[in-house]
């Protein structure tokens, strides 16, 4: 399937700012089941510098400096994405959890030394007993790794209340875990710490979710979480709308947690107080009909 993506942000300064330094993390991502087709991103004012470098993790990152004071900046980013419609795994081929554990812990092979990075914590999840104590109803011994996450998914998403209001981007995941309250950042956080707290590698992946009236998440920047499983790669899954994704999520990075990837993060200069208006919209292309 192939959407039209656009992602616009908007600040307004109550006093002029001299400079502005400013990353983005913008860019859809390439991998086996995506696709760019198309891709820019406007800025205005017009940047004195501007670059595009691929991080750590392999994500595109644009970094752009404006010299000249302005008292308003916007970034319109566009992109045309085709999302390959994955067909289900069957759950119970996958091997048991206990045993991805003990392969990572090991890590003999590129792909599990790799993996083993994001077992630790990281700037925004903290790892303990509180969650490790979480995941263990969905992770009983000998259970195959695709069914218990999917387990802990559901759980998740039954247990916890979608709130915009109750948090914001510095909530600490363990307050998440006592308040039961929060939005996909905060569930992706709260799933990526209880699968690290019992061993297993998990990591943050954010992006759009296609506009539909049952998903939570799509009006904006979503997150989700992706698992490593020997023999199956990553599998990613969405705790917030209780679903692996299948075609109708986009990509754009992959981190440790959300401190990597922010859609936009900057400092400058100046500006007094500012306020800030962020607009998403992820349309299916379908071809026209002649």
């Amino acid at each position: 399937m192939r959407f039209r993506v656009s992602h616009t942000t908007a600040y307004a300064y109550s006093a002029p700012c001299s400079v502005s330094h400013t990353e983005l993390h913008l860019t859809p991502h390439d991998g086996a089941n995506q696709k760019t087709l198309e891709h820019d991103v406007v800025i205005e004012p017009k940047p004195d510098v501007s670059a595009t470098r691929l991080d750590y993790f392999g994500n595109a990152v644009t970094y752009f400096l404006i010299q000249e004071p302005h008292e308003s900046l916007t970034i319109k980013a566009r992109s045309r994405v085709e999302v390959e419609v994955t067909a289900p795994i069957q759950p119970a081929l996958t091997p048991s959890w206990e045993q991805v554990r003990d392969e990572v812990r090991r890590h003999g092979t590129d792909e599990t030394f790799d993996a083993f990075q994001f077992v630790l914590e990281s700037p925004r999840v903290t790892l303990g007993s509180a969650f490790a104590d979480y995941a263990a109803r969905s992770f009983t011994r000998g259970k195959p790794l695709l069914e218990a996450v999917s387990n802990l998914g559901h759980r998740i998403n039954r247990d916890f209340e979608y709130d915009p209001r109750a948090t914001t981007v510095a909530t600490p995941v363990n307050q998440v875990l006592e308040s039961r309250q929060g939005v996909c950042q905060d569930f992706a956080h709260l799933m990526i710490a209880a699968l690290r707290s019992i061993g297993l590698p998990a990591r943050y992946v954010s992006g759009y979710l296609r506009s539909a009236e049952k998903t939570l998440g799509a009006e904006a920047s979503h997150a989700w979480v992706s698992v490593f499983c020997q023999g199956f790669g990553w599998l990613d899954f969405d705790p917030t709308n209780d679903l692996m994704p299948r075609g109708e999520h986009v990509t754009i990075a992959r981190g440790r947690d959300y401190s990597d990837v922010p859609p936009v993060k900057g400092v400058a200069v100046g500006g007094g107080s500012q306020t800030v208006e962020v607009g998403v919209e992820v349309v299916p292309e379908f071809p026209s009909v002649n």
